[in-house]
């Protein structure tokens, strides 16, 4: 089957994107979903964590403490090198399960970290890599208003994204998001057109 991977930097709309496409009858494989559902009270995933970093992880439900745990690998390169050796393998095999069961024309597979290193694997799973692209000031918006986070805050999870350029660089196609819900819409419209033609393709293939 035809998957098309789905990216693009904080607030870039990446989630509307999605939306839009899940409105065609294509089916979505989030990654930032799977990443939830992973590290569910006692799920394998889980354990893994709080043997690397301990119980103070969790909450006193004995369910995950995200604040906690971002607190512990914020600006420690290290430990987050060390949650993501535990995580992506899982969300990985995650997603592998879920697009076989895809029965829609093609797949899309979001992540926001698709083309980062780290996350390699997941990009090599997708025939295709499609960019949600919007300017610095409009991500910067976007995310204050949805996340009510700092803009220091979005600011360094920017920095530890790849750059616009290089992200543009790795895509085969790019959406630009820099104005209204109409102008996104009618290209992705364009997109879907050709994803369905390229996945009749796969199919006589």
């Amino acid at each position: 089957m035809l998957i098309i991977g789905l990216t693009g930097g904080i607030g870039s709309g990446k989630s509307q994107a999605s939306q839009w496409f899940e409105s065609q009858g294509i089916q979505i494989v989030d990654a930032d979903i799977i990443a939830r559902e992973i590290v569910k009270k006692n799920s394998p995933t889980l354990n893994k964590i709080i043997n690397k970093f301990g119980n103070e992880i969790l909450d006193k439900n004995g369910e995950l403490n995200r604040r906690k745990l971002r607190e512990i690998v914020f600006n420690k390169p290290q430990a987050l090198m060390d949650l993501e050796q535990i995580t992506h393998p899982d969300i990985r095999e995650r997603a592998k399960q879920l697009l076989a069961q895809s029965t829609s024309s093609y797949t899309i597979l979001v992540a926001p970290l698709l083309l980062e290193a780290s996350e390699a694997g997941l990009a090599n799973l997708c025939h295709r890599i499609l960019v949600i692209d919007s300017n610095e000031q409009n991500q910067i918006t976007r995310a204050s208003q949805r996340d009510g986070q700092s803009v220091e805050k979005i600011q360094h999870i920017m920095a530890n994204q790849l750059s616009r350029q290089e992200r543009l660089v790795r895509a085969h196609d790019v959406v630009d998001n820099n104005q209204d819900i109409q102008h996104l819409n009618a290209q992705l419209a364009k997109l879907h057109e050709l994803y369905l033609s390229m996945a009749k393709n796969f199919e006589n293939n």
